[in-house]
């Protein structure tokens, strides 16, 4: 009888039944005056026992302000100092962290204000072609008129109490970061102590929205003991101690920077380096050799930035030795080369999602070359995977069908949205998700597909309904369809197919640009096609399979 697709990872590592706060404090009695966080563009490093004075100062000044356990603190910054200590902080007191990516705009900050109730929101002055004061001035009209660190009353936003700002000199309403010192004065570290103390590590601690396939975001909430545990166990997998120096180029709002990166290295001490607010192959390869990083995280597109920039040759990456890459399949020349030319032997793959805190599946550090690109690794140690049909059944080894995981890292649910929550985990615990995927005898998964249409550009997972959700709101666009073709250097780009109402005319650049001033810059389609109707089946289906089809076809030409 054929053996099925289900494994369990080993039971050998206990979990960690600790709350984030406690488990920060057990490795600064460690290692205190080890280094624990170096932000390069910031100039700013500290040990474990500078990061802590700066992580209770901030966690007293959020309790001065009110917030309380279970209150929604929303951050919305790029990759920088404040935000780790905000992550650290907000643990502390038990304040569910808030995830707002730093591409969102008006639109996407609007929903996920409103959607997680948050009462206080931190935020950077601006980033990129994003001016976060303006669109939060736009979105809180009073914001202006109330004073910094006073209760703001927002109609909009009934629970918002206030905003801080990262600026030295934000505009009126905002409450400078420097300024919290202040308020911190006001609360004693012995009613710290007391708040951290009545913390559990079943309670939530971080929303972050993933992309949904209904045209709205939702909130995929997750526990101290989600989160601490697979940060603990990939820094475990990844041999992680307090000799190592971690680079972290991904973003911090995404489980990669804030889970398997800032948690991974604080449950063993390691070091944490960010080498910008934003990747930058050249200030990612400086970091490397100027603070003799061992380990190196990234998607695979970094990893080939990093390898074909043209001043890679002047840096000495010898003292890596190992890292993660995810968020898309490597391919084995990449792979290759990570490993020869970045010096990474022990480089890692690792597989999973939001809503598993992210990692469910990790190749190890012994596996062959082949195993590293043609896989994602075997079960997480406590977790449980299966691969099943359309019926639920679990299916034989070396079949395709649905991936679906089970354990500790399963998320609590997403925020006020249960109906989601029982559509996406069933009553034994099992959460699907989504993939498509062979098990082999070895217990290897493979992912060959998306079964819910994902398409995944540069790391950033887009769901095509939320894209077709918004395009319709464009007065010209009578219906439109989202698709993703392959681009080797992003793993895929998005093509919109437009069909315009009638006597109405859009132009390519005129949609593109609308869309730019919208939403994240991530998820503007590259490509435009104007049609009178879409492929369809005889009973009236979208076949988008076939959309693909002609899209590669046309683009090939390009």
């Amino acid at each position: 009888m054929p053996q099925p697709s289900h494994s369990q990872g080993s039971q050998d590592k206990p979990l960690l039944d600790q709350c984030i706060g406690d488990a920060f404090d057990t490795t600064v009695a460690r290692y205190p005056d080890r280094d624990a966080l170096v932000v390069r563009h910031q100039a700013l490093r500290y040990t474990w026992r500078q990061l802590a004075d700066a992580v209770d100062q901030h966690a007293r000044a959020l309790m001065a302000l009110g917030v309380q356990a279970g209150d929604r603190l929303g951050i919305w910054a790029p990759n920088c100092a404040e935000w780790c200590i905000t992550q650290f902080a907000s643990a502390k007191i038990g304040a569910i962290l808030v995830n707002i990516n730093p591409a969102y705009r008006s639109s996407e900050l609007d929903y996920a204000l409103g959607q997680s109730g948050c009462r206080w929101v931190i935020c950077a002055d601006a980033f990129k072609t994003s001016d976060y004061h303006a669109m939060l001035q736009g979105l809180v009209p009073g914001l202006a008129s109330t004073q910094a660190g006073q209760a703001l009353a927002c109609e909009r936003f009934p629970e918002l109490r206030g905003v801080v700002s990262l600026a030295i000199a934000p505009p009126p309403g905002f409450l400078p970061w420097h300024q919290l010192q202040a308020h911190a004065e006001a609360v004693s570290a012995r009613t710290l102590a007391e708040r951290q103390a009545g913390l559990h590590w079943n309670d939530p601690i971080n929303i972050q929205y993933t992309s949904g396939t209904t045209g709205f975001p939702k909130g995929a909430t997750l526990s101290h003991h989600n989160i601490l545990n697979n940060g603990y166990l990939v820094g475990e997998s990844l041999g992680l101690t307090e000799q190592d120096r971690l680079v972290v180029p991904v973003p911090l709002y995404h489980c990669f920077g804030m889970v398997m990166a800032n948690l991974g290295c604080m449950t063993h001490g390691s070091t944490l380096i960010y080498p910008g607010d934003a990747f930058d192959p050249l200030a990612t390869l400086r970091a490397v050799a100027e603070e003799r990083a061992t380990a190196l995280y990234g998607v695979p597109t970094m990893f080939i930035a990093e390898l074909d920039h043209p001043q890679r040759g002047e840096f000495d990456l010898s003292s890596l030795r190992t890292g993660i890459m995810a968020g898309a399949t490597c391919p084995i020349e990449v792979m290759r080369r990570v490993i020869d030319e970045m010096h990474m032997a022990q480089v890692q793959i690792a597989y999973g999602m939001t809503e598993t805190s992210p990692v469910s599946l990790q190749t190890g550090a012994d596996d062959d070359l082949e195993r590293r690109v043609t896989s994602v690794g075997r079960t997480q140690p406590r977790l449980q995977s299966k691969v099943i049909d359309s019926d639920g059944e679990t299916v034989p080894r070396g079949e395709v069908g649905e991936l679906c995981t089970r354990g500790y890292s399963v998320m609590l649910g997403y925020w006020n949205n249960p109906k989601a929550t029982a559509e996406s985990i069933d009553d034994d615990g099992w959460m699907h998700t989504g993939d498509l995927a062979v098990m082999d005898e070895q217990g290897y998964v493979s992912i060959v597909g998306r079964s819910k249409d994902m398409i995944i550009r540069g790391g950033e997972n887009i769901y095509p309904r939320e894209l077709e959700e918004f395009f319709f709101t464009h007065p010209a666009v009578a219906d439109v369809q989202v698709i993703g073709v392959p681009c080797g250097k992003y793993g895929e780009e998005i093509v919109a197919w437009v069909r315009l109402h009638p006597g109405h005319v859009a132009s390519e650049d005129e949609l593109r640009e609308w869309a730019k001033a919208r939403i994240a810059h991530f998820k503007v389609p590259r490509y435009f096609r104007f049609v009178d109707e879409f492929p369809m089946t005889v009973t009236g289906k979208v076949q988008k399979f076939r959309m693909r089809e002609i899209s590669v076809e046309e683009l090939a030409g390009r």
